[in-house]
């Protein structure tokens, strides 16, 4: 029962951080980008503000439940008396998913910095740069968010 909890949350966690980075990239910035800038980067700011806080979360019931459905494997293999050696899937995705917590901590602390900086004034050249540069990272992770539910459903 333990595990199966912490697989329920590891995977909603991923379906807000995965799923949220598909409406983001693929429905709300074209529909956005409708608007002139002193519309349309508030609008974005204020959407990933709401967003990011929410991943920040996501991140550490990802971090924390993997850690431990790895470490419950582990330990029970050591008690039945085996050496754990963990599958190449569990491995593909604990990598991958390290790179895009520390993808995610660049844009949410430096480029989304300096996003609201830009907001709050009113430079909408360098806010537009910025968030070009956030939907290019948010490309990365959701490429690669995809490239882990791939993996650990074709290697099941």
């Amino acid at each position: 029962m333990l595990y199966a909890t912490l697989k329920l949350l590891h995977v909603l966690s991923i379906v807000v951080w995965v799923g949220g980075m598909v409406f983001a990239h693929f429905f709300l910035r074209p529909a956005a980008m409708q608007l002139p800038p002193p519309q349309r980067l508030p609008l974005m700011h204020g959407v990933l503000r709401r967003f990011f806080a929410a991943v920040v979360v996501a991140v550490l019931v990802v971090f924390i439940t993997g850690g431990a459905m790895i470490g419950r494997a582990a330990r029970e293999s050591v008690q039945a008396g085996l050496s754990f050696n963990m599958p190449l899937d569990w491995s593909i995705m604990a990598v991958l998913g390290v790179a895009m917590m520390a993808v995610f901590g660049h844009i949410r602390f430096s480029l989304f910095r300096r996003l609201g900086r830009a907001v709050d004034a009113q430079d909408w050249a360098a806010g537009a740069a910025e968030l070009a540069r956030i939907r290019t990272w948010v490309g990365v992770n959701l490429a690669t968010g995809v490239v882990i539910i791939v993996v650990t459903l074709l290697m099941a």
